[in-house]
């Protein structure tokens, strides 16, 4: 079983080998693959940044933070960020997560969720995000320099959180 908590500063260690292999490997992020721990955490607690941590049996298996996507007038659109354990992955963290997030973030007062940059190639979140509910968008052509498989799209997906707002092309 996941629980999850918000994040405390003690939880820094953990997220950070999590992030690290993620960052390291280039696939996910839009960071950059020499980033330091302390460049890493600062972006992941960032100042508005409300984070969680995700245990199985109290180990750390995976974080996440929900943000509003803009300020202003976009203020009631939140944007999360989500890491899992790489030992982890496919074992349902990332889907409890997603989940939990979006019920933050309706308690949070936001109208919907928008991921800005899902990696085209990243195929197991785009099914996850898709499977609830969230619809793509738009595609932003060769966006994302993928240090394998070279320039892949970026997808944006939305969802909205309020009944009255779901998305024109709902999705699972």
């Amino acid at each position: 079983m996941i629980t999850l908590r918000p994040a405390t500063d003690a939880d820094a260690g953990a997220i950070w080998a999590m992030l690290e292999p993620t960052i390291r490997a280039g696939e996910e992020f839009t960071l950059p693959r020499d980033m330091t721990r302390v460049d890493a955490l600062g972006d992941w607690f960032s100042p508005g940044h409300h984070v969680h941590m995700a245990l199985r049996d109290g180990i750390p298996v995976g974080s996440y933070y929900i943000r509003a996507n803009q300020t202003g007038g976009g203020a009631h659109v939140a944007n999360a960020g989500y890491v899992t354990d790489p030992a982890a992955r496919g074992q349902g963290v990332a889907r409890a997560m997603c989940v939990q997030s979006l019920q933050d973030a309706r308690a949070l007062g936001f109208r919907a969720m928008q991921f800005n940059f899902v990696v085209s190639s990243n195929s197991a979140a785009v099914h996850l995000w898709t499977s609830l509910g969230f619809a793509t968008v738009g595609r932003l052509p060769a966006a994302f320099d993928h240090p394998r498989l070279g320039a892949v799209d970026a997808l944006v997906m939305y969802r909205s959180l309020t009944d009255a707002g779901q998305s024109p092309h709902p999705a699972g």
